[in-house]
């Protein structure tokens, strides 16, 4: 059906707009004028939105772009989206923007841009493949085609760089332990009625919320569960036990495990949590790291 829409009205389907903004990168000179930081700018998405490296070093000001406005019905905001590409060096990340079909043409695009002559950075990003259940052993692009790789994923062959969100001062604030258990949820599972009401008896906030909503209520409890990848991330730079739903990949191949559980057996599983120090200050330490070898590589 998509297809046969597209060849009627090209600009309603997404994949033509993806096409159309992929090409135009494609067919034009690259340059390395300036900078732009690529991910989901999300705001409606804590973590989505937090990811990204601009908000934490002074040379990246103002330099987001989000991944998926190649696809906007906006023709203007598509064209500002290949005019960035095509001027600017790219830092790309973080977030889980790869083995997922949502991302993968601007993966691929990306990709291909050292070729041409384009600086081009992989920064704390991760796979997020849907289908949980397959070990995931190989991304979806080459990261060879790529000028500067760190990854979050600790069992793939890159260097490993977990979120830069860890940078964010708000996990200096010092907490007290109120509530025994946090459930920190997606906004899929806050549209999910029976998901809602195995967490009814627990104080909860969902990855919709404020960043400060969020690590109060993290910062607050002793354990975690959630499904959420930056809730158990940010859990764990603040030391608490942390018990995962996993909804992708992402949620196996971070350094320190998480306890595997489900939305029927969490209950159970919360004993068997443990917590984890030091991994705020090792996380900063390699991202600032990170950060000097970028800030060479593009001369900024």
């Amino acid at each position: 059906m998509k297809k046969i829409v597209s060849k009627i009205f090209p600009i309603v389907d997404s994949n033509k707009r993806k096409e159309v903004s992929e090409q135009k990168v494609l067919n034009s000179t690259q340059k390395n004028i300036g900078v732009i930081n690529i991910h989901r700018y999300n705001k409606n998405n804590v973590g989505d939105f937090f990811c990204g490296p601009h908000h934490y070093f002074s040379e990246l000001k103002n330099t987001h772009l989000d991944i998926s406005h190649c696809r906007e019905l906006s023709l203007k905001k598509r064209l500002n989206w290949s005019n960035n590409i095509n001027n600017n060096a790219l830092i790309i990340g973080g977030g889980g923007l790869l083995n997922i079909r949502h991302f993968e043409r601007q993966m691929s695009l990306f990709s291909q841009l050292k070729a041409k002559g384009k600086k081009t950075v992989l920064w704390g990003l991760g796979h997020n493949n849907p289908n949980k259940k397959k070990k995931i052993t190989q991304y979806n692009i080459n990261t060879a085609n790529f000028g500067l790789v760190g990854t979050r994923d600790y069992s793939m062959p890159n260097e490993y760089v977990p979120c830069v969100s860890c940078l964010h001062p708000i996990f200096d604030k010092k907490f007290e332990n109120t509530h025994e258990v946090g459930i920190v949820i997606t906004k899929k599972s806050l549209k999910n009625k029976a998901i809602l009401e195995k967490f009814k008896n627990y104080p909860s906030v969902s990855n919709t919320s404020s960043l400060t909503e969020m690590i109060n209520l993290i910062g607050n409890s002793n354990t975690i569960v959630t499904d959420s990848y930056h809730a158990m991330y940010w859990a764990f730079l603040l030391e608490k036990k942390v018990v995962v739903i996993p909804t992708s990949s992402k949620f196996y191949d971070f350094k320190y495990e998480p306890v595997i559980s489900s939305y029927e057996n969490f209950e159970k599983d919360i004993k068997k949590a443990k917590s984890y120090s030091g991994i705020l200050e090792e996380s900063r330490e390699i991202n600032l790291n990170f950060a000097e070898k970028v800030f060479n590589y593009l001369t900024i």
